[in-house]
Parts: structure tokens; sequence; C-alpha cells
């Protein structure tokens, strides 16, 4: 063994060994590997074979005379740095930290645009603040600091900035560099400029979980659980934040009732009354029931491909809605709930009818911006009223409006008000609503409830059903809500044992925070005023708004993205779906920014989940056999096991508590307790070493995956459904409900149970793709409010 003293007081050894370094190209992973092996004064011959992972053969032998290998750059340097003559302190958790958090971005990042990457400079901060010494292994390097030079150096090199920014670690590679020089040589290498990268094969095109769509009715003994999602307008495209607010909301929580085994039903639709269908009809030129049906197909179409999965997805134009919500009105008449009063409201003599609020304009009092309309300014915001308004038109035909009394219907909310409170306290209890529901609710009736108009003089909505007011229809916001069940109707005749079933049912409604008095307020006194035994709120999960980049979601002036944008940018649905859901504006407003989308789809998704799957199946696949079954465990297949059920359990309690978006964080921890395993049983090695280790490693490793995903399903089915098709999974009826299996054994070795021993792996690429700064930069610039 020969010694040799090297500058900053590293000493470089020569063990006179036989080694091979096989790779497919000298990447940074490689070059890691290179470093280490010249630090630790190894020799290897490097040879070029087409291997998915950089492999050094040892010169021993297993039992069966083939060499040992050591697989992939992390275990390689771990190896090279246990056989130099100095003790490396434990930087094993940074190493990894390294490969997996830093690399991506790191890779993904330009030389030129480090100064802009806040995420991978935050991240060298971190990594600087870990240095001991002259290394982060102290005086002398571990792997950690060899990981971080390979993928960091090129931002170092020629850069001041850089060196200024980080004079620690810049030191720190400036001493490694004397020693890479020599790996330089060796790969015949004057610069450290990276080569161009090799085309991946990506898993293409889209996939969806496919279930049985029985129509599902509530049984005795079990949970049944009805799930709506506030109904989205018709008259417009919905963008990210309503998506996010109501459909895709409800979607998770459906996808997770179903995967427990409860009796689940998930209905929506288009709310498609009302002045604002009747305003978009005139300016499109169309009927408001050609209005509708184009909406309709439009707002179907999107969440469709946002891979929401409705039981019923209907309309509140149907005879249904007609029929059940002039059944309630007349119940509500005939009980003496409603009341009669004279209203002023503009009128325009010319069209010889009453105009709602905002088919009145005119210049706003407040800024004077000659465009406002009778509800509101678009200009200033404010709330205002037709009377208000400078100079006020006749939307319809520019005429001056005159103002003149019509006869209305209001629902007497004083009179049920006691009714409506001990209903709030029952509910609000046994529901566990939100604080901020119930201040909102509270507020509502701390203010003094009062009665409420709900005939409007319109064409377009469902006809009054009394004769003296056959020229005026239902308000919107007293239909509205009924198409919950209308739609429930039209999906099953035998709805009513979903809506007059509230022992055995239990209702959890989605909604943004402006909707919360509708459905706490007016939409239970409307059931309860009715005098029928109406399945009613038993929780509620609302958010706050989502805003764009720096400003608000504007279809009309172009800017922020759309549902119908989303479909063309070429980003999958299962991308958005997670942004949107780790992004949901549960405690307070959120904003949407691409750059923020990028990095969560690049340093989360791509790093965590999806380098487990692809790094395990490809290994898997090379095997080239069925899963079999586990020999015996060993202390850290028991610890690694019991991480993933307990945090399968926590994931479930907050499903429950409908805390989406941290059981989101859960779902995406069970995948890192599988990363963390693959990595520490040191998967790569047992090939040559230990086959029955091998095989029970691979059982795991491969079960606590199929947990990690059947977390996810609810949030990501699109990338889950990819991965089902990778491991040949088929949809049948224990699928449907294998959470609730796994969770009611109470044992986390019910996790090996996940995967049939017959698994076999059929195709192994990858599925999330980077999303490179290039296409920040143009999907910014593209929905910055200048396009059509």
């Amino acid at each position: 063994m020969l010694w040799k003293k090297f500058p900053y007081g590293i000493i470089l050894h020569h063990i006179v060994i036989s080694m091979k370094l096989l790779y497919q190209s000298a990447k940074e992973g490689v070059r890691a590997c290179l470093l280490a092996l010249r630090l630790a004064g190894l020799k290897a011959k490097q040879t070029t074979e087409n291997l998915p992972l950089v492999t050094l053969q040892l010169d021993e032998k297993d039992r069966t005379g083939n060499p040992l290998e050591v697989m992939g750059e992390l275990s390689i340097c771990r190896y090279a740095m246990e056989q130099c003559p100095w003790n490396v302190s434990d930087s094993l958790h940074l190493d990894e930290w390294i490969l997996y958090y830093l690399k991506p971005m790191a890779e993904l990042s330009s030389k030129s645009a480090i100064k802009s990457n806040e995420a991978l400079l935050e991240a060298i901060g971190s990594l600087e603040r870990s240095v001991k010494g002259d290394f982060i292994g102290g005086p002398h390097p571990a792997s950690a600091d060899i990981l971080g030079f390979a993928y960091l150096f090129q931002f170092f090199t020629g850069n001041p900035w850089m060196m200024k920014k980080f004079p620690v670690l810049g030191e720190c590679y400036k001493k490694l560099s004397e020693i890479y020089s020599g790996v330089q040589e060796d790969l015949g290498e004057q610069t450290v400029a990276a080569k161009p990268k090799k085309t991946v094969e990506y898993f293409e095109g889209s996939l969806k979980i496919q279930r049985n769509k029985t129509k599902v009715l509530p049984e005795e003994g079990k949970r049944n659980i009805l799930i709506t999602s506030a109904l989205p307008y018709v008259n417009n495209v919905p963008h990210l934040g309503n998506i996010i607010g109501c459909v895709l909301s409800a979607d998770v929580y459906a996808r997770y009732c179903r995967l427990r085994g409860y009796n689940t039903i998930f209905i929506c639709g288009t709310d498609e009354y009302g002045t604002a269908t009747e305003t978009k009809a005139i300016k499109e030129g169309l009927t408001p029931q050609e209005i509708c049906d184009k909406y309709h197909a439009i707002h179907k179409t999107i969440y469709d491909w946002f891979d929401i999965d409705f039981d019923n997805f209907g309309r509140t134009s149907h005879p249904k809605q007609t029929e059940i919500a002039q059944d309630i009105f007349l119940k509500l008449y005939n009980l003496e709930e409603l009341i009669e009063d004279d209203v002023e409201q503009s009128f325009c003599e010319h069209c010889n009818r009453f105009l709602a609020d905002r088919f009145v304009n005119g210049t706003c009092p407040n800024c004077a911006y000659t465009g406002a309309r009778g509800d509101q300014c678009d200009a200033c915001g404010k709330l205002c009223s037709p009377e208000e308004l400078v100079d006020p038109k006749c939307m319809l035909c520019n005429n001056t409006p005159v103002r003149k009394t019509s006869r209305h219907i209001f629902i007497n909310l004083p009179k049920i008000k006691d009714r409506l409170e001990q209903w709030i306290g029952e509910s609000s209890a046994k529901g566990k609503w939100s604080q901020n529901c119930m201040q909102t609710t509270q507020s509502w009736i701390r203010d003094g409830l009062k009665p409420r108009c709900i005939t409007r003089d319109l064409k377009w909505g469902i006809p009054v059903p009394l004769p003296n007011f056959s020229d005026k229809v239902l308000y919107v916001w007293f239909d509205a809500p009924i198409g919950y069940i209308s739609m429930t109707a039209t999906h099953t005749d035998d709805w009513e044992k979903w809506w007059k079933n509230p022992a055995q049912v239990e209702l959890a409604q989605f909604m943004g925070k402006d909707n919360i008095p509708f459905h706490t307020v007016i939409f239970p006194c409307s059931l309860i005023g009715s005098g029928d035994n109406w399945t009613k709120l038993h929780t509620i999960s609302t958010t706050e708004y989502l805003n764009y980049e720096d400003g608000k979601f504007s279809k009309s002036n172009g800017v922020g993205v759309f549902g119908d944008n989303a479909m063309d940018t070429g980003i999958p649905n299962e991308v958005y779906r997670y942004y949107l859901l780790a992004n949901r504006p549960e405690q307070s407003d959120t904003v949407f920014k691409w750059s923020d989308l990028a990095a969560k789809n690049n340093n989360e998704l791509l790093p965590n989940v999806g380098n487990l799957c692809n790094r395990l199946f490809k290994f898997w696949m090379k095997l080239d056999q069925e899963l079999g079954v586990a020999g015996e465990l060993n202390s850290l297949d028991l610890e690694s096991l019991n991480e993933a059920y307990q945090l399968l359990q926590k994931y479930a309690q907050e499903m429950e508590e409908l805390k989406i978006r941290q059981a989101l964080k859960t779902a995406m921890d069970i995948s890192g307790a599988g990363n963390k395993y693959i990595q520490n049983s040191k998967l790569w090695e047992l090939k040559k070493i230990d086959l029955q280790r091998l095989q029970t490693g691979l059982v795991v490793s491969s079960n606590i995956i199929r947990a990690a995903i059947l977390a996810l399903e609810p949030f990501i089915p699109g990338f889950c459904a990819k991965v089902y098709s990778q491991l040949s999974i088929e949809r049948t009826p224990r699928e449907d409900t294998l959470l609730k299996e796994v969770l009611e054994a109470n044992d986390p070795l019910s996790i090996l149970t996940l995967l049939s021993p017959h698994t076999r792996i059929t195709q192994a690429v990858p599925i999330i793709k980077a999303i490179t700064d290039e296409k920040v930069n143009q999907l910014k610039e593209k929905f910055a409010g200048r396009q059509n």
C-alpha cells in the first residue's frame, strides 16, 4: 500500500486492487465516482456499457464466482470513502439530500441563470452551512463533498459572483478541483463543460383509473357519504382557482371515500339560470339555452381532462330541477314560510320589462367609469345600485329606465331562525365545521336575518308556480342549491334515499368561502321550512382565493391560465392537480406561479415519487422475475414497514378531517420512506451477495411504493394509473377498496399484501418529466395578458 501527501492536508493512498467502473456515459455522477476512487487511491479500469446505473465491479467474488458489484454514484462514493484512512463524519443523510433534492435543481439550471434561481441558491446556501472545516466531512472529504462538487462545480468555476456569495463552499471546491483535474485528464477532457443530455423515453399519453360506476345507494350500518361541489356558473370558462376551490377538492375526497369502502356518490353540474346567462346570451348573439349548451360542454371537457370523477355532472335546466324546485317552493308557500312585498326596481318602458341590476349600465358615482353596471363597477370594484349610477341606460336598448314597483315573494328567514340555529348547533358539532365557516355563518345570524327575495323579473329561469306570479322566475340562489338534489334525481330514481335520509347519510359540501352563507343559512332554511325530512349539510370544506402571479385571473383581459388553456400547455393533468392541491388556499389566499409549479414538479414529484418508481422498476425489470414473497424480515424491514404504516394511518386521519393539503404531504412522506428504505437496504448491491435478501428487499420496497401510490391515488390518479400500468395491476373490487383493507388490518405487515407475489414489471419508463426554465418563461409570457 502506497501513501502520498497531497496539498491541503489530503492524503492519497494507493491500494493495489483490480476493479472495473462500468458506465454508459461520463455524466456528473460518474465523475463523482472517479473523484471518490482517486481520493481513496483505488484504481479502476473504465468500461463503457449500456447500464442504467454506474457500477463498480469489485475484485472480490461472490459464492457463485461472479464479481461483487456496487451500484449507483451514492453507494460507490460511500464505498470509496470507507476505504480512506481517515474517519469520515456522519454525512449520510446529507449526501442523499444532495442526490435526490439538489441534483435535479442543478441539472435544470444553466450557469447563466444561476443568479435568478432562488430555490437552487437557497439549497446551496444550506449546503455551505454544513461545512465543518475544510469540508462537510471535517478535515477530510466525505461523500457529500464529492457529490456536491460534481453537481455544483460548473456554477463556481470561472464565476467570481458565486465564489463571493458562497466563499466557504468555494474554497472547499477549490481544494477538490486540484484532484479533479486528474479525473478530467483520464476522461480526455480539458474543461468541466457539460455534455448534451441524452433524450430520455417517457411514458406517453394519459391514463385514467377505471371504476365500475354502478349506482350506489345508502346501506344501513355503513358510512354513506353524499358529496357535492358548488355548481360552476355556466356563462364562463373555469380558471384554476375555480377548479381547486370546488370540483378538484371534492374529487380528492370522493376518491378517498371510495378507497375506504364508504358508499359514496359525487354530484355536480352547471348552474344555468339567471341574469348572468341572459347577459352572456345577448353578448354572444345566442339564446340562453344555446349559451347553456355551449358552456356546459366546455365545463365537462375541462373537468374530464382534469380527471374529475363525478357520478353525475348534471344541469339545472333539466326538467327534474323545475319539478323539485317548484315542489319545495310550494311547500314553503303552503306552510306560510313565504311572504309577499313590493320592490322598487329599474323598468325599461321601451323593452317593457323590469331590468336586473346588471342590465343597467351607466357612469360610476365613485370613479366616473362610464361602463359601470347596476350591481358593481369593474373599474374600481365598488358595489352600487342602478339608482346610484349617473345617466343610467338599459343595456338592451340604451334607453333610460324608470323606477317602478314589482310584487315579489320572500322566504321569511326570521321565522325559521330558531330552527336554523338548533340545526347549526347540532350539525357543526358533528361535522366539525371550520372556524371561518362558523364565523361567517354566525355573523349572518348575529347581524339579523331578514326576509330574502326568492323571485326575479326574468324570462330565463324556473317559473314561479303561482297564478299571480306567472311572469316571474325563481331567483337563481334559491334554485341553484336545489340542483344538487335534482342532479341526484337524474342519476337515480331512488334519489330520496340520499336526500331524505338524514339518519344514515352524511352530506359533505365543497366550495369557495364566498358561498358559505348560501349553504349554511339560505339553502338549509329552504329545506327546513319545507317540512320534509331532508338530508342537510354535515361536513363543509371551504377555500380562500387562488390568485395569479401578481394579480387576479381575468379571461376578458387574457390574464391567467384557465381550464381550456391548461389542456394546451403540454403539462399533464397530474402535475396541475399536484400543484393546486399542494398550494390549496385553505387558511389564506395563495398565488399560482409558473416558477412555483415547475419547482413543485422538479423538486418534489420528480425526485420523490417519480424517482422512487422509476429506479426500482428499472432494477426489477432487469431482474426479469415475479415479485415473489418475502423471507425473514430484519430490523430495517420492520422499521420501514412500521414507518410507512404509521404515515398511512396519519394520512387517513387527515383526510377524515378534510385536511387535504396536509394529507398530500403525508402521502409524499410515505414515498420518502420508500426511497429511504431502498437506500439503506443497499438493494442494488444484493444481486451478487444474497439473493434471498434481495428477494425480501424487493418485496418490502415494492409494497411500500404501492402504499405510497395508494395514498396518492385521490390526488394524482393519472400518475397512479401509469404506475399501475407498469405493474400490470387491473382494477378489481379489491383494488377499489384497498385502503379499507390495509387500514382495518391494523398491522404494518398488511402492507406486504398490497401487491400479488405474481406481480411483474412490464414497462419501466419515467413518468414525470422536468419543466425547464425556458418553458416557464414561455408560459409566463403567454398568459400575462396579451393573448387572445
